[in-house]
């Protein structure tokens, strides 16, 4: 599938230079066959589709409008080929982070919803309420945002004023978030999934995380609130 080029993007330095601090752009993979199905994804390696490559064309064209200072991809491939174009777009190396992976499915893995809820009915139901429910053999929300922050943290420390877009997976950014936001676990769930492409941004700024936009799939704007 060909994906045209697009009009030419501005150079829009919307962060960049700003004084506004440190910017995070966690940005989920473009769609796989397996989102497609329902099928659980979790650290197997499942590629784009041909969707999803148009889906990281696109959003790409729109992001390197922020100039970013860093691209981390997890190196799974559905997330470091929708990296790709960003890279390519903005001239910078793509470095991958085996930290930014999804949560470890364990026996979910390959299955769909109605599967899951079949074999595992108890810990199936309880994720479904939000609990904070681990997969069968997989890895715990807790674990994974753990290793999702260090990440963050590792990209950030030598950045006083810039944009670092974070490519991820749905589950791993949600609780990422999460855990940069200082919520409660049982909290993580109130923030809505992102859907396949779609970015959240945070911000850093005198050492405190703000949530600016979740789920957004447009050029992310700064916010200038009174209470900043």
């Amino acid at each position: 599938m060909t994906v045209p080029p697009g009009p030419p993007q501005p150079k829009v330095d919307v962060v960049k230079g700003t004084g506004l601090g440190v910017r995070v752009v966690f940005w989920r993979h473009g769609r796989t066959e397996w989102n497609a199905t329902g099928r659980f994804q979790g650290q197997t390696d499942v590629g784009l589709d041909e969707t999803g490559m148009a889906q990281a064309e696109r959003a790409a064209r729109l992001l390197a409008a922020l100039q970013p200072e860093l691209i981390v991809s997890s190196d799974l491939r559905r997330a470091a080929d929708t990296a790709a174009p960003l890279a390519r777009l903005s001239g910078l190396q793509l470095r991958l982070e085996p930290a930014l992976r999804e949560r470890s499915g364990g026996l979910w893995e390959g299955l769909t919803s109605g599967e899951i809820a079949e074999r595992f009915p108890d810990n199936f139901a309880a994720w479904r309420r939000g609990e904070d429910a681990t997969p069968d053999g997989g890895e715990s929300s807790q674990d994974v945002a753990a290793r999702v922050v260090s990440a963050v943290e590792k990209a950030v420390a030598d950045l006083v004023d810039g944009v670092i877009v974070a490519v991820t997976h749905g589950g791993a950014a949600r609780v990422g978030i999460g855990r940069l936001l200082d919520l409660p676990p049982e909290r993580w769930s109130a923030l809505g999934a992102l859907s396949n492409c779609c970015w959240s941004v945070l911000g850093l700024r005198e050492g405190r995380w703000r949530l600016f936009e979740h789920n957004a799939g447009t050029l992310p704007e700064p916010v200038l609130g009174d209470d900043r």
